[in-house]
């Protein structure tokens, strides 16, 4: 291998391992093997002085494994999608830089624990900021091999992402060890350390999935897939005409709940006379004549007056200057003609909200509606989690990208939800990985909770999945119709219910710790 090419094909060969070891036609065990490629490049760049490569040949590698795995965002949006993978790669980029930083000048018994640590923060602020992105977190690697992680119920996803990290350091050290020293005791014992890294966590996690018993109430659930497509088909239609089709399904089908998708109502209804339409006449009274809960989602606007004083700057604008709120929002109507309603509160960048709205509405604002004649507003989110409550059933209402993040999954568990509800619309990306890649991340908050989760699609897969994660019972892409599946309504809370993201907090503790010292130390060790 010519030397100059080395790098290059490192940084391929790292994409191509990220790439085929990710859900979900990947296999996951690439994934112990990823950072490797990309761990001797960084070796190599601390004996350069000129190190004008160094970035690229690590974004190379990680605009490989976002381009081949979240292309389909751009099915959506194409600007959507182009910022996605060329951002995120960014981002990755800029961690493996500040690692590259803090080991000119520790020993790699501290950088590399140091790598670990900020790869976890980073990770966990991907998760709180406007630009939130967390659909390649190494954690969500395993989400096809439920089998391998039923530990989750103790760590969370992020205890997936230190496993992933922490093997790639010790076959990193192995290799690297073995290239200096041709020690080949001291490269068996390494070689050894990193299977023990690997089987450990496999071997538990098979023994709590062999010994755990499914927990709860049996309850009787219908998941209906109405197949309209997201486009143009689906707002064809009034609430009323949307309303009726969904009772279609439900027809001659016994159900204590009956779960239907994101926007099932796509036509904007003000929310203050919800209760006045015929939609949810219609509704209400099926509800109760057939003592069945209706869980849908609703597509809400509220108006506001130009004498109102008090519009928030992310309010969208019309045209002629007239302000509103725009909802995504879930509807519970009980048999008792009552209803409750949660907003969706993680809301996807550009979609459904603009980032750093307070700053760049009141600087862009109105220039931009006045160009092109759209505003630069926001969905309306609530500020916590809701919990739909009757008798027995308290299930939590996860409308569709809420479903990735695993520590704000736990507040609906947390609030006495015994049920996970994922409503969704995911027919906007075609038959594309991005709606097999949804259900997917699905199963990991049901392993995390312990609680039976089903999912609602419009378009996309509708399912149901156990406490062990496994799908029970789906309707494929494109197939429109009803499952009718028996759950469990579970009261007991996971280890990671109670605790949430613990592994994050502390990695951030000593990521931040380990950079201080970092930057405080002017000798550059030699690393071993």
């Amino acid at each position: 291998m010519k030397k100059k090419y080395k790098n290059i094909l490192l940084s391929i060969l790292s994409g191509f391992l990220f790439t085929i070891g990710w859900p979900t036609y990947g296999i996951p065990f690439f994934l112990f093997f990823a950072f490797v490629p990309l761990l001797f490049i960084e070796e190599d760049y601390l004996l350069k002085r000129n190190k004008k490569h160094f970035f690229l040949h690590i974004y190379l590698a990680f605009f490989l494994w976002n381009f081949f795995k979240t292309w389909w965002i751009a099915k959506a949006s194409l600007v959507g999608g182009v910022f996605a993978v060329v951002v995120n790669s960014l981002l990755m980029t800029l961690v493996f830089w500040i690692f590259h930083f803090v080991r000119k000048r520790l020993p790699d018994q501290m950088a590399l624990p140091f790598f670990v640590f900020v790869w976890i923060a980073f990770e966990k602020f991907h998760l709180n900021w406007d630009f939130s992105w967390p659909w390649l977190h190494l954690g969500n690697g395993f989400s096809e091999y439920p089998q391998w992680i039923q530990w989750y119920e103790y760590t969370g996803y992020f205890g997936g992402s230190l496993w992933i990290l922490l093997v790639n350091i010790m076959i990193y050290k192995t290799i690297s060890n073995h290239l200096k020293n041709k020690n080949f005791l001291q490269t068996g014992k390494l070689l050894i350390k990193s299977t023990l890294l690997i089987l450990i966590p496999l071997i538990i996690s098979y023994y709590i999935n062999k010994n755990y018993i499914e927990k709860g109430t049996a309850y009787n659930v219908l998941i209906a897939q109405p197949n309209f497509d997201p486009w143009e088909e689906k707002f064809m239609y009034s609430n009323l005409q949307l309303a009726q089709d969904l009772l279609s399904l439900a027809k001659n089908k016994k159900a204590d709940l009956l779960v239907a998708p994101e926007t099932a109502l796509s036509q904007y209804t003000e929310i203050e006379t919800f209760s006045l339409t015929k939609p949810y006449q219609l509704l209400s009274e099926y509800a109760s004549s057939n003592h069945i809960n209706i869980l849908t989602g609703v597509d809400f606007i509220h108006w506001y007056e130009k004498t109102d004083t008090l519009i928030p700057v992310t309010a969208n604008k019309t045209k002629n200057g007239r302000s509103y709120n725009m909802y995504n929002s879930a509807v519970f109507i009980t048999p008792e003609h009552n209803y409750q309603i949660y907003h969706k509160s993680k809301l996807v960048v550009g979609a459904e909200y603009t980032p750093f709205s307070n700053i760049l509405i009141p600087l862009i604002g109105d220039w931009v509606i006045k160009t092109i004649g759209i505003s630069l507003g926001s969905n309306i989110s609530q500020e916590d989690v809701s919990v739909f409550e009757n008798k027995k059933l308290k299930v939590a209402p996860i409308i569709c990208y809420e479903s990735v993040y695993g520590e704000y999954v736990t507040k609906y568990v947390r609030k006495g939800a015994n049920l996970l509800a994922v409503i969704t619309n995911d027919g906007w990306w075609g038959n594309t990985e991005g709606h097999r890649q949804h259900i997917s991340i699905a199963r990991i908050r049901s392993i995390e909770n312990r609680r039976d989760l089903v999912q609602s699609a419009n378009t996309g897969i509708s399912a149901h999945i156990n406490q062990k994660g496994e799908i029970l019972d789906s309707l494929s892409y494109e197939k429109r119709g009803a499952l009718q599946v028996k759950v469990l309504l579970n009261n007991q809370t996971s280890f990671y219910t109670k605790h949430g993201d613990y592994i994050a907090r502390v990695s951030i503790f000593m990521a931040i710790l380990l950079f201080i010292y970092a930057i405080s130390q002017r000798k550059k060790f030699l690393n071993n």
